[in-house]
């Protein structure tokens, strides 16, 4: 055979060989992008499963019907920054890359979200009522529901335990993308604090404006003139009466309670002054047959309190001994959130109640005071009566009570069948405090448990693992010399025997 030919044979097969391996790799290098684009799919192999949405929040997310827009107002964090305002944006941020993950197999409801910064695009900010840093706000057409940093952890004894992104922001979406807005009704006819005052002491137009912004619908509603409770009614709200509701109207709202469904849910919600100005024979609020079915007393008392520490300039009761074994007062408990009171009467679990293992009776703010009293002598003097009046042991502010019954006998679960909310004070609730961020959070947490929001969901929280390295001074002094000259040294003698060794 000639040697040129056979050389010239190599050197063309050679080259098919290199042109054949160019081509498989340039079709592999784009049969892969063409998957990945196309047949893409996601593995999350994190312990806690960090990166995968709960099963139930799959399937919401898979039934929108419009899409769904999220604003982030927590600031961007600076790279290393390792604050818990920026752990919070990387938790938030994570998260919602999961909900538009999730939402792009479903076009006609897809999820998006963005990060605005409220001071820089302050015009953007407030076209979206977006006056502060910190809430998340997820809008659907012109349904919004604001999601506050206080509901994204779990935290306990002021350490976090748990991320609850999940649930809230999932509570959020279903909230907006419901077609029908819950309507709230505030009672009227008996002196009560109006939604359209803008009075700075007895209207509650800041509040009406914020649960407008949470898309609840509001009304007022006298029973009165009406005679029954809207078929709508998600919620009635007592604010602040000065006079005696009548029995006809008592036994309205006992009767809206009683028949509560899950179509139509009794949801009360009483906000008790001290001292009603009226004469003695009609001081009682007119609701005590109701508050009694639901375990509760109204005390006639007004509370004092001689200590500086739990009054502020203008007398209000400054309050934070919350219960943290429900679900409206729990945050407060962990976060040791104050709310500021006005003039407060005793609202209490009723000692004499009676035995219902249906109902659950809750206190939900007491006192640590110990100079606090129960004033009963109010209108004559303020001085505490040692065996008159209540000790501060008896101090509650706020009840939550409900009440659950079981369809079957056979059934292993129970069905809501009613909740009560009442607190001893209206002024707290008023424009000029309704301003102290613990006090709307408390009527918030309030309204949202009464109606339900979030309560119904099954999303677990998840846990927040840390990792800490603990070292004294002497250790930490010997892990510096072992980095910067043991393992240096060790590598350096090991270069030296491979030298010596190929020497030889």
């Amino acid at each position: 055979m000639n040697p040129i030919k056979s050389f010239q044979a190599a050197r063309w097969i050679r080259t098919a060989n290199l042109v054949l391996q160019a081509i498989l790799f340039v079709t592999l290098v784009l049969g892969l992008n063409y998957l990945a684009v196309h047949k893409s799919w996601r593995v999350d192999l994190t312990h806690l499963r960090t990166h995968s949405l709960s099963a139930e929040t799959l399937s919401y997310v898979k039934q929108l019907k419009q899409p769904v827009k999220i604003y982030v107002t927590l600031p961007k964090p600076k790279e290393g920054d390792d604050s818990a305002e920026a752990q919070a944006y990387r938790d938030v941020t994570e998260l919602l890359r999961e909900y538009v993950f999730a939402s792009e197999s479903n076009p006609a409801g897809a999820i998006t979200f963005e990060q605005i910064d409220v001071y820089q695009r302050g015009r953007e900010a407030k076209e979206l009522d977006l006056a502060e840093p910190g809430p998340t706000l997820v809008q659907c057409g012109d349904k919004r529901h604001l999601v506050g940093p206080a509901e994204l952890y779990r935290i306990e004894k002021g350490e976090k335990k748990a991320f609850l992104g999940e649930q809230a922001i999932t509570a959020a979406i279903l909230d907006v993308s419901s077609p029908d807005k819950k309507k709230i009704y505030f009672l009227t006819g008996h002196g009560e604090m109006d939604i359209g005052n803008t009075s700075e002491e007895i209207g509650l137009s800041t509040l009406a404006t914020e649960l407008r912004i949470r898309n609840f619908e509001i009304d007022r509603l006298d029973l009165t003139a009406r005679g029954r409770i809207p078929e709508d009614a998600a919620l009635i709200i007592s604010a602040g009466q000065r006079t005696r509701y009548s029995a006809a109207e008592e036994e309205l709202l006992r009767q809206y309670l009683a028949t509560s469904t899950s179509d139509r849910p009794g949801r009360l919600l009483l906000f008790i002054p001290p001292g009603l100005p009226v004469n003695s024979q009609q001081e009682a609020t007119g609701l005590e047959n109701l508050l009694y079915d639901w375990g509760i007393l109204a005390d006639d008392v007004v509370v004092k309190d001689i200590n500086p520490a739990s009054i502020n300039d203008t007398e209000d009761l400054i309050l934070n001994a919350f219960s943290e074994k429900h679900e409206i007062s729990k945050q407060f408990f962990d976060n040791q959130i104050k709310v500021r009171f006005g003039a407060s009467r005793s609202v209490r679990v009723n000692p004499s109640r009676s035995s219902d293992e249906s109902l659950t009776v809750t206190r939900l703010i007491g006192t640590d005071s110990k100079t606090a009293w129960g004033e009963r002598s109010y209108k004559i003097r303020f001085a505490y009566n040692s065996g008159i009046d209540m000790p501060h042991t008896l101090l509650g502010f706020g009840v939550a009570s409900e009440r659950v019954s079981a369809k079957d006998k056979n059934l292993p679960y129970s069905v809501q069948a009613g909740r009560v909310v009442a607190y001893g004070s209206s002024d707290f609730i008023s424009n000029n405090r309704l301003s102290n961020d613990g006090n709307f959070a408390l009527v918030l947490s309030s309204i949202n448990w009464l109606v339900g929001r979030g309560s119904m969901l099954n999303v677990p929280a998840r846990p927040i693992e840390k990792f800490q390295l603990n070292l004294n001074q002497q250790e930490l002094l010997r892990l510096r010399y072992s980095l910067l000259l043991i393992l240096p040294a060790a590598a350096g003698l090991l270069g030296l025997i491979v030298y010596w060794t190929r020497r030889r």
